[in-house]
C-alpha cells in the first residue's frame, strides 16, 4: 500500500492541542488536493484518507468502468479491460477505486506539500493564539516566568504559548525569579513581523478590578459595580465603587472585615495603598472623597472650567496632596477636575510637605513611629529639627537619624 509518511507534520497539529480535529482534517485534505489538481486537473474523483493517530495519509481515485471504447472523460472513467486487470471480478457499470502511488507525484511535489501543510499549521496556531487572547482581553491570567530581560520579563501561560510583561507594565517594584508564578491581566494582543505577540500588564487599572472582583464576592455578582479606578503603580489607586442595593455598603465590603479583603490585594500590588471611596454624581462631595485621607474644611467650584479650590487645616495639607504630588494626581484623574489646595484661612498657597506614612516603603514602620512619639508627623517638622536635637529626643542612633534625613531630603530635592 503506497503511502506518505506525515508524523512530523501531525506532531505539530497534536501540540496546538487548541487545533480541532476537523480542522486538522480540512487543511490537510486541501492541501492534497491542490497537489491533484495540479497533476490531474481536477479533484473531483479523489478521496483523501488521513489517519492522524498513525500519522499517514492516503488517496483514492473513483472512475466508473464502461465498455472498451467509450471513454467519454478520463478523469472519471475507465475502460472494462483495464478494470479486470486490477480486479478480475469488475463489471461495466461498477465503480473502480484505486489507489494513488505517492511517488507518482515525484518528490519535489511532495517536499511542496509538506512544506506548504507546515505553513498552513504554523498560521492556524497564531489564528488560535490571536483568538484566545482576543477573547481573554482584560482577564487575569496566571502564567510562569521563563526568561527575565531588562525590558521586559518571558512567561509561559498553561499550554506553553509565550506571554511578555514589559517594564512599562511591571509594577516598580516588581522583582522576578525563573520559575515562579507571576499573575497579571491580558492588555493586548500586538501582530510582530506577522507573528502574534501576547501583551500583560500588572500597573493597568484593570489588573486590580479583576483582582476586586475575585476578592469581593458582590462585585462579582453585580451588587457592586466599579465606576473608576486610578493608578500610581506600587504606590497608590482610588477605587470608585457603587452599590445597586441599598442594603450593601460597597466600600464596607470592598475592604471587608478589619481589612481582610483588600490585604490580599495590596500585598499583590507590591503594598499599594489603596482608597475606596463611594461613588455619587455630586461632584462636590465625590472631590472630598477622592482626597481621602485628607479632610477638606471647604470648597470652591466651578463647573464651567473643571476647576476646584480646596481649602483645609494646615495639617490636612500633606495628606491632600501625598508624597511626589501623587494623592491630588489620583484624584484630578478621578474627579476629571483640576484641584487646587489652599490652607484655610489663608489666600496662600501651603507650602508643600509629605506625611512622614508615605515614606514607609523606604522607612521602617517602628523609626516613623518614634519620630510621631516626639510630634513629628510630617517630612519638614523632621527636617526642621537638626540631627542633634532628634537625637536627643528620640531613642534613634546618629546612624539612623542621618539615613532618615538623607531619604526626606532627597525626596524635596527630586521635587
Amino acid at each position: 500500500m503506497a503511502s506518505i509518511n506525515l508524523i512530523e507534520a501531525f506532531q505539530e497539529f497534536k501540540d496546538a492541542e487548541n487545533i480541532d480535529r476537523p480542522t486538522m482534517m480540512k487543511v490537510v485534505e486541501d492541501v492534497f488536493k491542490t497537489l491533484l489538481r495540479k497533476k490531474y486537473g481536477s479533484d473531483e474523483n479523489f478521496d483523501v484518507i488521513v489517519n492522524a493517530e498513525k500519522g499517514d495519509l492516503e488517496i483514492f481515485r473513483r472512475r466508473m468502468i464502461v465498455e472498451d471504447g467509450e471513454v467519454m472523460d478520463p478523469l472519471a472513467e475507465v475502460e472494462y479491460s483495464e478494470a479486470v486487470k486490477i480486479e478480475p471480478d469488475f463489471e461495466v457499470g461498477e465503480e473502480l477505486f484505486q489507489e494513488v502511488d505517492m511517488l507518482d507525484f515525484g518528490r519535489r511535489a511532495i517536499l511542496a506539500a509538506k512544506q506548504t501543510l507546515a505553513s498552513r499549521i504554523s498560521d492556524l496556531k497564531k489564528n488560535v493564539l490571536v483568538k484566545k487572547y482576543g477573547d481573554r482581553m482584560g482577564e487575569i491570567i496566571t502564567a510562569e516566568v521563563y526568561q527575565v530581560w531588562k525590558k521586559e520579563v518571558l512567561l509561559l501561560d498553561e499550554e506553553n504559548n509565550e506571554l511578555i510583561l514589559p517594564k512599562s507594565e511591571q509594577i516598580p517594584q516588581d522583582y522576578f525569579k525563573k520559575g515562579e508564578m507571576v499573575r497579571a491581566v491580558v492588555r493586548r494582543v500586538d501582530l510582530k513581523n506577522n507573528s502574534p505577540v501576547i501583551i500583560v500588564s500588572r500597573t493597568a487599572p484593570e489588573f486590580l478590578a479583576k483582582l476586586l472582583e475575585i476578592e469581593v464576592p458582590e462585585i462579582f455578582d453585580g451588587l457592586i459595580t466599579i465606576r473608576k479606578i486610578v493608578r500610581e503603580p506600587g504606590e497608590r489607586a482610588k477605587v470608585a465603587v457603587e452599590s445597586f442595593d441599598d442594603r450593601i455598603d460597597p466600600v464596607g465590603a470592598c475592604v471587608g472585615m478589619k481589612g481582610s479583603r483588600i490585604h490580599g490585594i495590596v500585598r499583590e500590588l507590591k503594598n499599594e495603598n489603596i482608597d475606596v471611596i463611594n461613588y455619587t454624581t455630586n461632584i462636590q462631595l465625590l472631590i472630598q472623597r477622592s482626597l481621602t485621607p485628607a479632610k477638606i474644611s471647604y470648597m470652591n467650584l466651578d463647573t464651567e472650567k473643571k476647576q476646584a479650590d480646596v481649602y483645609l487645616k494646615a495639617d490636612q495639607v500633606s495628606l491632600a496632596i501625598g508624597r511626589r504630588g501623587v494623592n491630588i494626581k489620583l484624584a484630578q484623574e478621578l474627579t476629571e477636575y483640576d484641584i487646587d489646595v489652599f490652607r484655610e484661612n489663608e489666600g496662600q498657597e501651603e507650602e508643600y510637605d509629605i506625611d512622614l506614612d508615605e515614606f514607609s516603603d523606604e522607612i521602617e514602620p517602628w523609626i516613623i513611629d518614634e519620630l510621631k512619639r516626639v510630634g513629628c508627623d510630617t517630612a519638614r517638622s523632621v527636617l526642621d529639627l537638626s540631627a542633634s536635637e532628634l537625637e536627643r529626643r528620640t531613642d534613634l542612633e546618629r546612624e539612623t537619624i542621618a539615613d532618615v534625613r538623607k531619604v526626606l531630603q532627597d525626596e524635596f530635592d527630586r521635587g
